[in-house]
């Protein structure tokens, strides 16, 4: 079970986060991609918030698909391009983990792999559950299918 470090000597967290986390070697670790605004679909809300709720949508989704959940992250880094946007992610952040807390970073920065990307956060989980989820995924890279915008060859626009 992961463990919340929040040492006395030094400052406490400025938000709902852990200075670190301590979890026990034998466990199944995810460790998930930076994870951005765009839907199914294809497409990108304009809006900050919007994007927000869909990179988290996405990162949820990965959890899922991995047989874990909020609880089991130990480590979320966050990236914005909009400045001042820390009481907004916070806001967001705090709902999406329901009262988990992990380590966290919040950075906001000059660009992401596309203007039209206003947010992006990656993520670490870790479980100490089976690793019946782990099994059930393909155990090859052939058996994933890429999308068409991805396939050798394509144009990457991103």
């Amino acid at each position: 079970m992961p463990r919340v470090i929040n040492p006395r000597g030094i400052a406490p967290p400025g938000s709902r986060y852990a200075h670190g986390v301590v979890h026990s070697a034998r466990a199944r670790r995810l460790v998930i991609s930076g994870q951005v605004g765009q839907r199914l679909d294809g497409s990108v809300p304009d809006d900050l918030a919007e994007q927000m709720e869909a990179a988290w949508d996405n990162l949820t989704a990965i959890l899922a698909e991995a047989g874990m959940s909020i609880t089991d992250l130990v480590k979320i880094s966050a990236f914005a391009t909009v400045p001042g946007s820390v009481a907004m992610y916070r806001s967001i952040r705090d709902r999406r983990l329901g009262g988990h807390l992990c380590a966290a970073t919040y950075l906001e920065v000059a660009g992401l792999a596309t203007p039209r990307f206003l947010f992006e956060i990656e993520a670490e989980a870790v479980s100490e559950e089976p690793d019946q989820a782990f099994l059930e995924l393909p155990q090859s890279d052939e058996e994933f299918a890429l999308p068409p915008a991805l396939q050798p060859g394509a144009r990457a626009d991103r």
